[in-house]
């Protein structure tokens, strides 16, 4: 995971800069913002890998650009971690419900922020990262944006590609419609569950006849990714 760039956005310079220290000497790269405008400029202009995103900001808070993040289909997937002094369960679910992948409560030592951002990128980036990602033949590539199966390129929709490139990343995990609409939809988008299954029809018939399978119906639940029968 060293060289990934991660975004700081903190209002209070004392704190960037103590995070800033403990990445860099975990080999990390950084940048720094200290509201959401510069934060949203610099994750358009650079492409972050992750962000630490200071809940209270002046100006747009840092739950209200963590829901711009979230409904913009540029930067869905952009893991978050949501920094704040706010430890109250009520506070955690409302970060975690917009989209942020973990919430860290200060005071936080610097060793288990880098802890926890290290477990957040294994997450989010299986397989060490923006590399492609195969399961028997079937080849997503994140970085062209593409699907390949036994190195023929397979067509499929762009909601159907998002649905795989989730599955892929998520392997063996079963997940409700309510969960995928959350995770590739966007949480503030209003779809009916019932459109999840239209579209995991889709899907399957883009991977065709040998891989179909690997998207599964779990009965009472969702769907998952499985290799497994």
């Amino acid at each position: 995971m060293a060289g990934k760039l991660i975004l700081i956005v903190d209002d209070e310079a004392p704190i960037r800069e103590m995070i800033a220290i403990a990445l860099e000497m975990a080999d990390y790269d950084c940048l720094e913002a200290e509201n959401a405008q510069d934060a949203h400029a610099l994750i358009v202009d650079r492409r972050p890998d992750l962000v630490l995103l200071d809940w209270m900001l002046p100006g747009t808070s840092g739950i209200e650009l963590a829901r711009r993040l979230k409904r913009d289909e540029l930067t869905r997937a952009l893991p978050l971690i949501m920094l704040t002094a706010k430890g109250e369960e009520d506070n955690k679910i409302q970060g975690l419900e917009v989209g942020a992948d973990d919430y860290i409560t200060k005071p936080f030592s610097p060793r288990e922020l880098v802890a926890r951002l290290k477990a957040v990128l294994r997450r989010t980036t299986p397989g060490g990262g923006d590399g492609p990602i195969e399961v028997n033949g079937l080849v997503l590539d994140p970085l062209g944006h593409r699907v390949t199966i036994d190195g023929r390129p397979t067509e499929m929709g762009p909601t159907e590609y998002r649905l795989l490139q989730f599955f892929m990343t998520h392997q063996e995990r079963a997940y409700t419609r309510g969960q995928l609409l959350d995770q590739v939809w966007g949480g503030n988008v209003y779809v009916e569950e019932r459109t999840v299954d239209v579209h995991i029809r889709r899907l399957r018939k883009a991977l065709g006849t040998r891989h179909e399978n690997l998207v599964q119906t779990v009965r009472g639940t969702g769907y998952r990714f499985s290799t497994k029968g």
